[in-house]
């Protein structure tokens, strides 16, 4: 058996990382100069003395840490019986100086720095066992450093996995609804608008103080001292607003519904909808929103805004909640979208039978929808102050949508809510005579160039991408993802005055 067979097997890059940066050149040409020595049987003042350096210099060169001058290049070469071709070949000379050579880039990456460790000087009576082994130990390293940033791919699956879980039970969640609904009428609650007082109520009963301040850490929305019983929350700026409600929900709900530190990026994934779902239910109480909505089937006059403006909440939380009651209350299937003004899908959830685009992994988030679909189509006219209606004709059947437009900082969007065609009798706008036919996923829909201008402008057209930021940004790692642990910890104890309870 060989020696290269019965060693232990390392995946070294026939190219290392960074192998074309100048460092790297200076690396493997000071592991050329030092195999080509030791094979020799050199001492470095031995060889100093050959080629007319010192071992000080020569120790330098070895090391990767000074460029030799070429008069001294060409010395070493014929000191050491080979030629400056040999000296600069990219390849490394044995498997000992690839190993060696592998250890110190690995030690010198802001990674290993970060975990604060001392370096490992590869030096001759360091074994070649143990330098597998400490390359081996970088190389896990560096695996799962590049699986945290490779996540947005797991991320991807674990919101698909936990939309079709979803979908499967028609966007409901009785245990929350029930938790909520108890939590509100013990606050005072009976009707319409979810007060700031039966918020602040909600939370004192759990033994906590609503705080209001204006140096929360960047990174979070809401901080809770679980050690003080305080939930600190950004300024109360627009009085009445939903936002603020919202947030303060969310941070009550960890606690209601027995949160622990996410154990996984998918089990984050679930507390934010857990959390979300209860604020909704919180803000639009199951047996009100009901009792609204039922009223509003029997008129025939079902409508997004009115739901909205009951309970005093945003369009797209009013939007939102009815996937969680239309079906499981009042038997209506339906889909609702997020979408951008570039046509880019958020947010999407449907049991209508309504088919959105999809990735090779089922995430529908980040695809583009069709231009003849509501969502897209509400943007090309002059007035969106209202609801716009319209028919959507697809293969998988004709729907109805009624969709709002708005826009952010970040640019516009629209939210939609879309039936069936035979469910449309229920709601206000179905009398549009605004009707499109969506062909897609048929590339001929929307998504291929007129024939003629193709045949002009192919040849001679060359544009330039925009590249949103967030594509090439990784995945926030952490227990909590995104929030920088140091600032909370920081901000905490300055609100605590330095001495709150462990």
């Amino acid at each position: 058996m060989s020696t290269d067979s019965a060693r232990p097997v390392i995946d070294l890059p026939t190219e290392p990382r960074g192998s074309t940066t100048p460092g790297s050149q200076l690396l493997m040409l000071g592991r050329r100069i030092r195999h080509a020595r030791t094979e020799r049987g050199l001492t470095l003042d031995e060889l100093g003395r050959l080629a007319g350096s010192t071992a000080s210099q020569l120790s330098l060169v070895e090391n990767g840490r000074r460029e030799p001058r070429l008069s001294l290049l060409q010395a070493l070469a014929t000191a050491l019986g080979t030629t400056t071709t040999d000296l600069l070949d990219a390849a490394p000379p044995s498997r000992r100086a690839a190993l060696e050579i592998e250890l110190d880039r690995a030690q010198g990456t802001v990674a290993y720095a970060a975990l604060g460790l001392p370096s490992v000087r590869p030096a001759r009576n360091l074994s070649t066992e143990a330098l597998e082994a400490l390359v081996g130990l970088h190389h896990e390293l560096a695996r799962r450093d590049d699986a945290a940033i490779a996540t947005p791919e797991e991320a991807r699956r674990a919101t698909t996995a936990l939309r079709l879980w979803m979908t499967e039970r028609n966007n409901h969640l009785p245990e929350i609804e029930e938790v909520a609904e108890d939590l509100v009428r013990r606050a005072g609650y009976t009707t319409g608008a979810l007060t700031h007082s039966a918020v602040a109520q909600m939370a004192a009963d759990l033994g906590f103080a609503l705080l209001h301040v204006d140096d929360l850490p960047h990174s979070t929305r809401t901080v809770t001292d679980l050690a003080n019983g305080r939930i600190y929350l950004p300024p109360a700026s627009i009085p009445g607003g939903h936002g603020l409600r919202s947030l303060a929900l969310q941070a009550i709900a960890h606690r209601v519904l027995g949160h622990s530190t996410p154990r996984s990026y998918a089990d984050f994934l679930r507390q934010r909808v857990e959390i979300t779902y209860f604020a909704a239910a919180c803000l639009m109480p199951r047996t009100a929103a009901v009792a609204h909505l039922s009223a509003a089937k029997r008129r025939k006059e079902l409508a997004v805004e009115d739901f909205r403006d009951a309970f005093g909440v945003t369009h797209e939380a009013a939007a939102q909640r009815l996937t969680n009651l239309l079906t499981e209350h009042l038997d209506i299937r339906l889909h609702f979208l997020r979408v951008g003004d570039d046509g880019t899908l958020f947010k999407g959830y449907s049991n209508d039978a309504v088919r959105f685009p999809a990735d090779g992994t089922g995430a529908i988030e980040g695809q583009v929808v069709c231009r003849q679909w509501a969502a897209r189509s509400a943007f090309t006219r002059r007035n969106r102050a209202t609801e716009y209606f319209q028919y959507t004709d697809t293969p998988e059947g004709t729907f109805w949508c009624s969709t709002q437009t708005g826009s952010t900082s970040a640019g516009g969007f629209s939210i939609t809510v879309g039936v069936p065609f035979g469910a449309a009798k229920w709601f206000r706008g179905r009398d549009t005579s605004t009707r499109r036919e969506s062909r897609c996923p048929d590339p001929s829909c929307c998504r291929q160039p007129d024939p003629g201008l193709a045949t002009r402008w192919a040849r001679h057209a060359w544009p330039s991408a925009a590249v949103h930021a967030h594509v090439l940004s990784p995945l926030p790692t952490g227990s909590f993802p995104g929030v920088e642990v140091a600032e909370v910890y920081a901000f905490l104890d300055r609100h605590a005055g330095g001495h709150g309870e462990a």
